[in-house]
């Protein structure tokens, strides 16, 4: 962009609003926003503490192991629990409930297909869950609040072969119900799951925490992937990401998002300054071995198969010292998620490239990597990330028409299927025309999954969608037109916030699932019905 051209836009974007009509607001270090240090610094620690007494030598160290990688998703612990009822013969009375279990030889034989089914789903699931050993009991209340399986558990599951389920409600755990029908012995919850214990003999829903969602017959796929959706949560609460420049949120107040997402996912935000990153840079560039390390991972990823450079190459060995620079930073921080603020303009002078390369560099390594530091939509990308296994890409949505939306934005993952390495273009980033940035080839066809969050963190919008192209318009250099089988003017009513989040696959009954828990109304457009 000429000098021209940049006062041009700048007087364009001149409104009342503070933030600019760019996608990547800039830095809150600008002069123009009149923000001391102090005040920056007070915002910025907004649910972290700001890191200091940082050195490249002290972050070398960590990355001289050819780099750090993130650890993986942490287990989901499930315990399961068979209730089963031993009744005992009447003459001439009702002596049993329905169903199929009512000897300790048929509780055995059951425990020991439950055991042999968890043991499937633990063998080919695409996320990490651990089953504790099966509980057999008469009643739920018989699994004591202080043992050891039900403290470490994350979620229950009980299997309602008889009577006795009404404990579990105070397990203070997440709680599945599974019984069988078809798949038999058939469960006496098969029969009074709802108007006994769900409803509480009452014609609502009477439990907060445990509804008809959280019930299933036969099925191990329904089972399946309401553990992934929990174990997703388990990972999204509590997550640190670190925060170069602070965390923020897209044209909001200074504080506000961050103390609100802290609030609803408790998420630690610790900040670095722009200062010590600045510094950091220069140390990093000043050491041989680094510099060199950069530069040969430049090389094998330019000659990775479709990958084309229409840039400088020293933007490329840029990006990948300033790579090695964050992955020292989240070995420091001993966390696997980073944002960055100031995207437009502060960084760029200090690593001498753009940082969007570097950010789907770290996504393709199955580190969380987001500009703009923007929480009103990273923790939708911590959660979706969490719940696939698989990268996310942050974009900007455009308005929607004619059954599609394009999403845009530089900072692309190659590898959005987790194994498979996209054919890319590196180009400049685009508002800039600096640095580098991947112009990821998506394939036409692909299903994706996407989320729209609002700024109060009260409603998500969702939207499945497939690729229809990748086109290479004058925007954000990752760009696909997704389309969508809902009207235009439902998608254009309903959708909340700015920045969209989307994965590879459909995964909006796990939102859905994990977002009841935290609170947040998810609003699956897909769902909606429609004339």
């Amino acid at each position: 962009m000429t000098d021209a051209a940049g006062r041009k836009e700048e007087a364009a974007c001149q409104h009342d609003h503070p933030s600019h009509c760019h996608c990547c607001p800039d830095s809150p270090w600008r002069q123009e926003l009149n923000v001391s240090r102090r005040t920056f610094l007070t915002s910025a620690a907004v649910g972290g503490a700001v890191l200091g007494g940082l050195s490249w030598a002290s972050l070398a160290t960590a990355a001289d192991a050819e780099l750090p990688m993130p650890q993986g998703r942490t287990p989901l612990k499930v315990l399961p629990i068979l209730v089963w009822s031993q009744p005992k013969r009447v003459p001439m009375r009702s002596w049993r409930n329905w169903g199929g279990i009512e000897t300790p030889q048929q509780a055995a034989k059951e425990v020991a297909r439950i055991t042999k089914e968890l043991a499937g789903i633990a063998g080919t699931a695409d996320f990490p869950v651990e089953f504790a050993p099966v509980a057999s009991v008469n009643n739920a209340n018989q699994v004591a609040a202080d043992s050891p399986e039900l403290q470490t558990a994350d979620v229950v599951i009980v299997y309602g072969a008889g009577g006795g389920v009404e404990a579990c409600k105070n397990f203070g755990k997440d709680v599945i119900l599974f019984q069988r029908h078809r798949s038999g012995p058939v469960y006496l919850q098969y029969e009074i799951i709802s108007p006994r214990f769900l409803r509480q003999h009452t014609d609502e829903l009477a439990l907060q925490h445990i509804t008809f969602d959280d019930v299933v017959t036969d099925s191990l796929d329904e089972l399946t992937w309401r553990l992934r959706s929990l174990c997703g949560l388990k990972n999204t609460k509590g997550t640190k990401i670190l925060c170069i420049g602070g965390p923020a949120g897209w044209a909001q107040p200074a504080g506000v998002i961050p103390e609100l997402v802290q609030k609803v996912w408790n998420l630690d935000m610790p900040t670095v300054t722009y200062e010590d990153l600045g510094r950091l840079i220069k140390e990093a560039r000043a050491d041989a071995k680094a510099v060199a390390l950069a530069k040969n991972r430049a090389e094998k990823y330019l000659g990775s198969p479709g990958t084309t450079l229409e840039t400088k190459r020293e933007f490329v060995d840029n990006c990948f010292l300033l790579d090695q620079i964050f992955r020292g930073l989240m070995a420091k921080a001993d966390c696997r998620a980073i944002t960055i603020n100031g995207c437009m303009g502060t960084i760029m002078p200090m690593a001498q490239t753009s940082a969007c390369l570097t950010l789907s560099t770290l996504n393709d390594d199955g580190y969380l990597a987001f500009c703009e530091s923007d929480f009103v939509v990273i923790p939708s990308g911590i959660l979706l990330a969490n719940i696939s296994g698989l990268p996310v890409f942050l974009n900007d949505p455009t308005y929607p028409h004619d059954g599609l939306i394009t999403l845009a934005h530089c900072t692309g993952p190659r590898k959005m299927d987790g194994k498979k390495i996209e054919q890319a273009r590196i180009v400049t980033h685009f508002e800039s025309d600096y640095g580098a940035a991947p112009k990821v080839e998506m394939p036409k066809g692909q299903v994706v999954t996407n989320i729209a969050p609002d700024f109060k963190s009260e409603r998500w919008m969702g939207l499945l969608g497939t690729i229809v192209d990748a086109p290479f318009l004058p925007i954000c250099r990752d760009q696909i037109d997704v389309a969508y089988g809902v009207p235009d003017k439902l998608v254009a009513e309903r959708m909340p916030g700015f920045h969209w989040m989307m994965s590879y696959g459909d995964y909006t009954k796990e939102l859905g699932y994990a977002l009841r828990r935290a609170g947040i109304a998810w609003d699956n457009l897909d769902d909606v019905p429609t004339a």
